[in-house]
């Protein structure tokens, strides 16, 4: 009986991806990593061009856009395994944190739904109204709040966390509680190029639904051959860490290779896309 708040059960897998989660029962047995190096030149005239149009967009606003338009495409990137059972999320969230102050270092963690058929703008203006909130420094999120109240008793937090582990493994966490974790999205994004620091490969967590997780880097250059010569290119690395068990590694290659179409020319993403979502 599937009852989480959060996902569908998926009961016509291909036989091979049910078993596989009984053998790698945790996202860390199942952690596939790779470097995606994004060409900065086309995203940059891209945003050049739109601001001349008065429109102001950013680096990671046109990779995430992407990657929402391939998860349409490529809708088993949706996909997330708890308990050994396979779900399909019921809508694209996307955790991220925000710097709100560089000197302190302070910091917060929220999420930010967004619709797979949202194009280039829908993209960029969720993100910037979710980023510009956050970063206030009177602002408290729900997700903040959360946790200082876990940690407010001594105890609480262990005996705490502990239960949600237990009810999200069941499909019985509170969808007040799921709606307020950062733990449970399609994606978790950072961008570390905002503080010029390389991009990594983070850990996907056990706990919760998130079975992708991209780390943005500072732009660094990159050998590749060009009409016979080995040229230097100026790319931002993704790093990019994804849960094995969600679709195969064939599945993943194409996927990759629809987003770096789309990181190539961005103005594909103005439009909603036209192919019936799967």
């Amino acid at each position: 009986m599937a009852l989480r708040a959060d996902g569908k059960r998926v009961r016509k897998a291909d036989p091979m991806y049910t078993v596989v989660p009984y053998i790698m029962d945790k996202r860390n047995d199942a952690m596939n990593m790779i470097t995606v190096d994004v060409p900065v030149q086309p995203i940059q005239d891209y945003i050049n061009s739109k601001r001349k149009e008065g429109i102001r967009l950013n680096h990671m606003s046109v990779i995430l856009a992407a990657y929402i338009r391939t998860v349409y495409e490529f809708p088993l990137l949706n996909n997330f395994i708890v308990n050994k059972k396979i779900y399909k999320h019921k809508d694209f969230k996307v955790a991220m944190v925000v710097l709100k102050n560089l000197v302190t270092q302070e910091e917060t963690m929220s999420k930010v739904k967004f619709e797979l058929d949202d194009n280039i703008f829908e993209v960029n203006k969720k993100m910037t109204d979710y980023v510009e909130e956050n970063k206030k420094t009177t602002t408290v999120n729900n997700t903040d709040k959360m946790i200082k109240f876990l940690v407010s008793l001594p105890g609480l937090l262990l005996v705490g966390v502990g239960l949600f582990k237990l009810l999200d493994r069941y499909g019985l966490l509170p969808k007040f509680i799921v709606d307020l974790s950062p733990f449970h999205s399609s994606l978790t994004l950072t961008n570390l190029a905002s503080i010029r620091t390389n991009h990594i490969y983070h850990h996907i967590y056990n706990f919760g639904t998130t079975s992708v997780f991209i780390a943005m880097g500072k732009n660094r250059e990159v050998a590749r051959r060009k009409n016979g010569e080995i040229v230097f290119e100026k790319c931002m690395p993704l790093g990019v860490v994804m849960d094995e068990r969600i679709c195969s590694g064939i599945y993943f290659a194409a996927a990759f290779r629809k987003l770096s179409t789309y990181l190539e020319n961005p103005a594909l993403l103005e439009e909603k896309p036209k192919t019936p979502e799967n």
